[in-house]
This record gives C-alpha cells, structure tokens and sequence, in this order.
C-alpha cells in the first residue's frame, strides 16, 4: 500500500511539474508574441514617421473681408447675424445715410452690432468670409521637418468635428516667415522654435461640411 501511494504521490508531482513547465512556457511564448507585435508597431511607425510630417496645430480659415462705409456715419440698422448667409449686393447694415453691400456672396462670421455709434469711414461693421476661399491653415515647427515641405505635396487631414474622417488636400504655399508669436525670450538653454504657417487647398465643393474655424490634424506627405 505504501508503494501504491508512493507511486501516486510520485505520478502527482511529476504532473504538478509538468503542467508549471507546460504553464512557464506557454507564458514565455506569449510575451514573445507580444514583444514581436510590439516590435512589428513601432516599426511600422517609424517607417510611415519618414514618410510624412505631423501636426495638430491647424484649422479650416478663409481671409476675412470686411465691410464698411466710406464715408462713415452713425449705424442705424444691422440687417444680418454672424453666420447668415450673404448674396452678392446684398444690404448688410445702413451707416448713416450709406447702404453697406457685400461684395461678393459669402458667410458673415462678425458683426458690430451697436446702433447708435459712431464709425469712422472705413471701419468695419460686418466682416464675413467667401466659403471658395476656405484653406486648412496649418502650423509645423521649424525642427519638426518644415525643410521637407514642398508646395503640391499630398496632404491628409482629419477634423474634431468628425473624428477620424480622412479628407484630403494639396500643399498650397509655405510661409517664407514665421508665424507671429507672444512667446517672450529670456535667458536660457532652451531655445524657443518657431512655427511656420502651411496653406492647404481642398476641394471645397467636395466637402461642404467643412466650416470656418474647425480645428484639424494634419499629415503632409513627402515627394
């Protein structure tokens, strides 16, 4: 009986080994699946990372066109709010005896609406923008591969307002000067870089849903 039990305590242990070497192997093999995977990411990452240049700093902006009296006036009446929609010719505001007019059809994004006061002539009271003139404004800092900036590049981008939503665009003009800036230096190690503005062109009549102000991430790709 003693044999019998020694023989089954002895059949035990070995089995108790086993499946702990069984269960240390199979752990090991799934670490290096996961190191492997890990590995297979990152590298793929630094791969697309040479390929284009990234940054979060950007936003869909049309030049502002302002309108105003020419020869000034009292305001009398504001006949629009930001963000009506404006036909060519249309009367905007009345300073003084003067009927404001946009020039061209647009998008009204300010206004001043204060009856009763005074604007000098050539002051703006409504300003608006023409949705044709929208571009993605965007920033890249000077370390952060601007050299490899070209105008006509491919650019993807994608906006808050739609999540990852890919919309694409062509690389429009590089600022030849650095975007202002209220960083203030003082004496230090560190240097301060300077970002540069990127205008990107789209086809606006592709994606209408892109307004004025929408903040965007941005991918420029290398030639």
């Amino acid at each position: 009986m003693e044999n019998n039990n020694g023989m089954k305590n002895n059949i035990s242990e070995k089995n108790g080994n086993g499946e702990k070497t069984f269960g240390r192997k199979r752990i090991m093999l799934l670490l290096l699946v996961l190191f492997l995977v890990a590995g297979a990411v990152i590298s793929v990452y630094l791969y697309q990372a040479t390929k284009w240049i990234y940054t979060d700093t950007a936003q869909i902006e049309a030049p502002p066109i302002d309108l105003s009296s020419a020869s000034g006036g009292v305001l009398e009446k504001m006949f629009v709010s930001s963000g009506d929609q404006v036909s060519q010719n249309e009367v905007v505001a009345q300073v003084g005896n003067d009927m404001v007019q946009a020039r061209d059809a647009g998008l009204v994004i300010a206004t001043q609406n204060e009856i009763g006061k005074y604007f000098s002539p050539g002051t703006a009271v409504v300003t608006m923008v023409r949705p044709a003139d929208l571009r993605l404004d965007a920033q890249v800092e000077e370390d952060k591969g601007l050299g490899s900036v070209k105008v006509g590049q491919t650019v993807s981008f994608t906006i808050d307002a739609f999540g990852s939503q890919k919309f694409s665009g062509v690389v429009d003009e590089v600022s030849s000067t650095a975007a202002a800036t209220d960083v203030v230096f003082n004496i230090s190690n560190a240097r301060q870089e300077q970002n540069f503005d990127i205008k990107i062109r789209y086809d606006v009549a592709q994606y209408p849903e892109l307004k004025n102000g929408m903040s965007a991430r941005v991918w420029i790709y290398k030639n």
